[in-house]
């Protein structure tokens, strides 16, 4: 350390923005000059220095091409771990940096720092909060048109976990043996994971191979795999044993089971191995919750706002109002889209990142703007345009109301609002021909792909009063649906062709390519929108996150078809039908991709205690007396055998697996003692002895202001969380 004051000699001394800066030499070589405030705390420290001292052995990306290079240019030479760290300088990041040290060219290491580019290879149950190491299997890939396969550490990143992660990827995928499985070991026993062991014979040795080479790729890093040759007769296994199971633990006994097939396999590893996170867990009691880190919250929102507190967003594209401003920029833009928020409130930090996305997404569409304001900061504004809860959207157009956006507050939806709103529904069609070209999706080819159904109202033109309950009801679906109306004196052609009486609304849905038809009689603008609505739902739809709402609102049970992937033509042949015939209008028919909606995975082991074999048939009744029913196992789902199996519920023959809680969903922490902590950081000890009422006129404004900055985190918890 420096003291430029006493050591005015030193060259670094000469300049005011030199005294923010530290540096790193090597010898009397300068590598790198690091700004101060990125090394603030040790492992800051730690990890940037060994990051720059590792420059050459660890690539930094950020795209996906950049990785799509790499992998291509390790496959037969090395294998490479890909390493996502919330940011540079994190515990998670210091861990790398000193695993990659101690390993050295052993690996291809990679780094980065961007969630999309974990998207774009395919990460779907990764915990992103902290970070995240894929292992690809790059080494004896020799194809350059085949892919390396991945391993996910599942564990958090600690040099401990990471290292043992590593070892685990080094052992065989496979190996094959005729010994007593009693008197195996293998690394993955030796830290503290099973061992599988598939019984094979000559006649099926080939099969056997391939179903134990599926079994070791999908529990690779979770329990080793032996294909156990079963020829020699000194073997005392079981005849009916086709999977052995063997447990870590010393003086434990194996298990001899008989399994059907892969998944029954690692479902039976998964739900028997331990999450270890190499750390103790501790019960804390209510007094000791003052004593925690804030970096523990009790909302998920509220703990990434805070982990993500030092991340600077690009905001050039969006401009900050002020109540000076504000009318300005409406009265003189033809569309303004404008973001209120506060920015002490959790869940408006964390959408101004998808505002962002949004905002770079549009970049260069004319007549947009984005802009925002800060409602702690304009709160007469807030107040005169009716903000009563953070955060808000609402678009300006010239001559029309504003419009709110209700939808999720994520990229795509509010990306599929805006796009929507670029024209003003309904749209009045003039013609039968464009009415045609309308219907088809011609008219708005570039917005079929956010709305895949447009709605045209058919009315006479007598019909004034059925007219103005639709485009009211238009109005109010802006952003979510194309609607348009025809009342022109030739609506009977579009009335005949389609066979419909007037007034009627025509559904064009274009993904089928069909059109159909909904009778308006005596309907005002709630009913037209909740007939759109439901118009709108899927028949088999596929349940997602962000759908999930839609459909409990129905209160109707939900009959679920979980699947590991996508329909195939023979799930449709066997359900569709039972859904198109009505025969199960009292259920949501729907089905749930585990590798899109992995939390479906955590959905099943909270109903079986345990992975069950896939694909399966659930049914949940979440509204009455929250019963969970499962298909039976043993049965073909095929559409006779549903039904059945639907009338034996009815009758009362077939018993839950389960029961929903009706427990209420609490905050796993308690709140925090805002009043306290405050009273606890006031700078000066000596007001404590002063009434109440003199406290702030007594502590100095910057000190106060300073204090509310650093706490701006712990009070965002009251805002939107209790909306």
């Amino acid at each position: 350390m420096v003291n430029c004051a006493k050591e005015e000699a030193s060259k670094y001394c000469g300049k005011e923005n030199d005294l923010t800066k530290a540096y790193l030499f090597r010898g009397n070589i300068l590598l790198r000059e690091f700004p101060t405030d990125a090394l603030f705390d040790v492992n800051a420290i730690i990890a940037n220095v060994l990051f720059a001292l590792l420059f050459n052995e660890i690539k930094y990306i950020t795209s996906l091409e950049d990785f799509e290079n790499i992998e291509n240019a390790m496959k037969g030479k090395t294998n490479i771990a890909l390493i996502y760290v919330r940011a540079i300088g994190t515990p998670e990041h210091r861990a790398v940096m000193e695993t990659a040290f101690v390993y050295g060219t052993a690996y291809q290491f990679v780094l980065t720092t961007e969630t999309a580019l974990l998207e774009g290879i395919g990460d779907e149950n990764s915990d992103i909060i902290s970070g995240s190491l894929f292992f690809f299997h790059c080494k004896l890939v020799l194809d350059l048109t085949q892919k390396c396969q991945k391993t996910l550490l599942e564990q958090p990143l600690t040099i401990l976990n990471i290292h043992r992660f590593l070892k685990l990827m080094d052992a065989p995928l496979l190996t094959e043996i005729t010994d007593d499985p009693e008197k195996v070991s293998t690394i993955h026993l030796q830290l503290g994971l099973p061992l599988i062991f598939i019984v094979s014979q000559q006649t099926t040795y080939e099969a056997d191979k391939n179903t134990a080479e599926i079994v070791a790729w999908r529990l690779r890093g979770k329990a080793g795999v032996t294909l156990l040759l079963k020829d020699s007769s000194d073997l005392n296994i079981p005849s009916h044993a086709n999977v052995i199971f063997k447990r870590a633990e010393k003086g434990v006994p194996v298990d001899f089971l008989f399994l059907h097939d892969a998944n029954s396999i690692v479902s039976l590893v998964e739900n028997s191995v331990p999450i270890q996170n190499n750390e103790p867990v501790k019960e804390y009691e209510e007094g000791e919750m003052e004593t925690l880190n804030l970096g523990i919250q009790d909302d998920q929102v509220v703990e990434t706002v805070y982990r993500d507190r030092k991340r600077n967003l690009p905001l050039e594209l969006i401009i900050e109002l002020t109540e000076e401003t504000f009318n300005t920029i409406i009265m003189n833009t033809s569309s303004s889209i404008i973001l209120f928020y506060a920015n002490w409130e959790a869940v408006s930090l964390a959408f101004l990142q998808s505002y962002v996305d949004v905002a770079i997404k549009l970049k260069g569409v004319s007549n947009m703007l984005f802009t925002r304001l800060n409602c702690g900061d304009w709160s007469n504004v807030c107040i005169k345009q009716n903000i009563t809860e953070y955060p808000v959207i609402k678009i300006f157009k010239a001559g029309e109301k504003p419009v709110i956006y209700t939808g999720m507050l994520e990229t795509e939806y509010l990306l599929k609002f805006i796009r929507l709103n670029r024209i003003s529904c309904p749209v009045k069609i003039v013609t039968v021909e464009e009415a045609e070209e309308y219907l088809s999706g011609e008219l708005y080819k570039e917005l079929t792909s956010y709305s895949s159904v447009s709605v045209l109202g058919v009315f006479s033109s007598s019909m004034t009063k059925e007219k103005e309950n639709f485009i009211e009801a238009g109005n109010s679906l802006k952003g979510y649906v194309i609607t348009g109306f025809y009342s022109e004196e030739d609506a009977l052609i579009l009335s005949k062709k389609y066979a419909v009486t007037l007034p009627a609304l025509l559904l064009a849905r274009h993904k089928e390519g069909k059109i159909d038809s909904i009778l308006l009689s005596n309907s005002d603008a709630k009913d037209i929108v909740q007939i759109i609505k439901s118009a709108l739902l899927e028949i088999f739809p596929e349940i997602t996150v962000e759908n999930l709402p839609i459909y409990l609102r129905l209160q109707k049970p939900l009959l679920i078809f979980f699947r590991d992937g996508n329909l195939n033509h023979k799930d449709e042949i066997e359900i569709l039908p039972l859904v198109k015939q009505k025969r199960l209008e009292t259920l949501i028919p729907c089905w749930l991709n585990l590798k899109t909606t992995p939390v479906g995975r955590g959905i099943l082991k909270a109903y079986f205690k345990h992975l069950p074999p896939l694909p399966l048939l659930v049914l949940v009744d979440p509204h009455v007396q929250g019963q969970v029913s499962a298909f039976p196992l043993d049965q073909t789902i095929n559409e006779k055998n549903i039904l059945l199996w639907l009338q034996r519920l009815e009758a009362g023959l077939e018993s839950p697996i389960t029961t929903l809680s009706d427990e209420e969903w609490k905050p796993p922490l308690p709140a925090y003692n805002f009043l306290s902590r405050m009273d606890a950081t006031v700078p000066y000890t000596e007001i404590a002895q002063f009434p109440t009422k003199n406290v702030f006129r007594c502590a100095k404004t910057t000190d106060l202001q300073q204090h509310d900055k650093g706490h701006s985190e712990d009070k965002s918890v009251i805002g939107k969380e209790h909306a």
